[in-house]
């Protein structure tokens, strides 16, 4: 993580495929072959049958807001020039919810159901964050 401005996730041997991916433009899932479905990126172990054996898939990268907030207070100084920012939870068309920004649109256009697609924002050589932007489709 940086000392100064935001925090910037620093890949290790768990998460690299992740940031691998996501720098290429690709939004990587967890996926258990035994239940035949996918799982949030940060699963280590399949919720269903506890399978340690998960596999890296790629996402469509769209889904719908299934909830979010908009951060007005400053609980981390690194944001203190973003507020107010919003926070997401995605659910993917595949299943899994994941935790992100809206990008490309005011705070007050966010809805709960609004259909969104990833994006990724190149924050230095190895690492790409994914945030969503509003969409048709």
């Amino acid at each position: 993580m940086t000392t100064t401005g935001r925090p910037i996730p620093t890949p290790d041997e768990a998460s690299a495929p992740f940031f691998k991916a996501a720098k290429e433009g690709t939004l990587l899932l967890k996926f258990c072959p035994n239940c035949d479905r996918y799982l949030a990126p940060e699963r280590d172990i399949c919720d269903v049958c506890f399978n340690y054996k998960l596999e890296w898939r790629p996402s469509a990268g769209k889904g719908e807001v299934y909830t979010f907030i908009i951060m007005h207070q400053i609980t981390n100084p690194a944001f203190a020039n973003e507020v107010p920012y919003n926070v997401l939870t995605v659910e993917l068309d595949e299943g899994p919810r994941i935790k992100s920004n809206m990008v490309g649109v005011e705070n007050s256009e966010i809805k709960v159901g609004q259909r969104v697609e990833v994006v990724f924002e190149d924050v230095n050589d190895e690492v790409a964050i994914p945030h969503f932007k509003p969409t048709t489709a």
